[in-house]
């Protein structure tokens, strides 16, 4: 059923403007579909819980904004993806490189500022790669993220391969210019981008009502004749379903795709955010009734696909896995002075 929804052509309208895509019905998983979604959005959620306990206690300096709440869209996603597809991302970027099978020694020991991170305990929380695993960043600069990331769909296409790129941000950076000069480059030239604009409602604390005069975000490249699909992002089935759509409609030549995901975030924008410009009333609705996480388990236990204690057994593996980076990365050693003085162009 997914794939007949995935094949559905987009029409433009006379006046120039896309009318866009439908969304697909989410996708089915197989058992192991289901446990490896679980698995995956497990990581992410212990793993920034954990972050959030180092950074209490003084090993994380800096920023650090963490994912909880959001780890279906990242999950959803890479399952659409093949080998040499790119990501890059924003600053709220721990679940992204996880997704990406990035280590997770590296991830905790680069949030510590150690010789072990990805970047070698110089570029924090906010400032990651991995060439290896097709993750470009990791990016401080709100939006910047968006022009790269249409600059690697141009290298794409200018080498003639079958690859997308994944190109992540929020609601809030969807109001910055160099994202709309990124989207009419992308569609004069169909590169094979898609646009992903986690709208987790409250940008930097500002709510998307307040501060945004077109809220849904899917229309945002109407100007520019990019089709944009709105997606419940707290369910990983329909995340893949827009992830399968997105990443055919690039791989056969159509240009640039937008999903709006619709998602939340538990947590403030950083660490140093109390949230109060919403209530504790509204975020544990969405913890009860909307948990990306919680919605799998229930699933898994309603088909008697895993039980409590096969499902415990996954926590206890995912929190050992955490508890090691979190070890490594408090004892790893500190970046040797003299690394000041590399990747530095003059």
């Amino acid at each position: 059923m997914a794939t007949a929804a995935r094949k559905a052509p987009a029409k433009s309208r006379s006046d120039g403007k896309s009318a866009g895509l439908s969304a697909p019905k989410p996708v089915d998983f197989t058992k192991d579909e289901e446990l490896d979604a679980y698995r995956r959005m497990l990581l992410i959620r212990r793993f920034e819980e954990k972050a959030g306990q180092l950074y209490g206690m003084g090993f994380i300096g800096g920023f650090c904004h963490l994912y909880i709440g959001q780890e279906a869209v990242v999950t959803g996603m890479k399952m659409a993806l093949i080998d040499g597809d790119q990501m890059i991302t924003a600053y709220r970027d721990h679940g992204h490189m996880l997704a990406m099978e990035l280590s997770p020694r590296g991830v905790m020991a680069e949030l510590t500022g150690r010789r072990g991170g990805l970047s070698r305990g110089k570029g924090g929380s906010m400032h990651m790669f991995s060439k290896e695993k097709h993750f470009y960043g990791g990016h401080g600069i709100v939006g910047a993220q968006v022009s790269l990331g249409t600059g690697l769909a141009f290298a794409n296409r200018y080498r003639g391969n079958n690859n997308v790129t994944l190109t992540y941000f929020g609601d809030g950076a969807a109001n910055q210019g160099q994202v709309y000069e990124s989207f009419n480059m992308a569609s004069l030239w169909k590169l094979p981008v898609i646009y992903i604009i986690e709208n987790n409602r409250y940008a930097m604390g500002t709510s998307v009502s307040r501060s945004s005069a077109e809220t849904d975000f899917s229309h945002r490249g109407d100007s520019f004749k990019i089709p944009g699909i709105q997606v419940d992002g707290m369910d990983v089935r329909a995340v893949k379903a827009a992830g399968d759509l997105a990443t055919e409609w690039c791989r056969d030549g159509k240009g640039p795709l937008i999903l709006e995901m619709q998602t939340y975030r538990y947590r403030g924008h950083s660490m140093s955010d109390p949230a109060k410009y919403r209530s504790k009333e509204e975020v544990q609705k969405m913890r009860s009734e909307r948990d990306p996480i919680e919605q799998v388990k229930a699933r898994l236990l309603d088909k008697k696909w895993a039980d409590e204690d096969e499902l415990k057994t996954v926590d206890k593996e995912v929190r050992d896995i955490v508890a090691d980076a979190a070890e490594f990365a408090q004892n790893d050693a500190e970046p040797d002075p003299s690394e000041l003085w590399t990747d530095i162009v003059l």
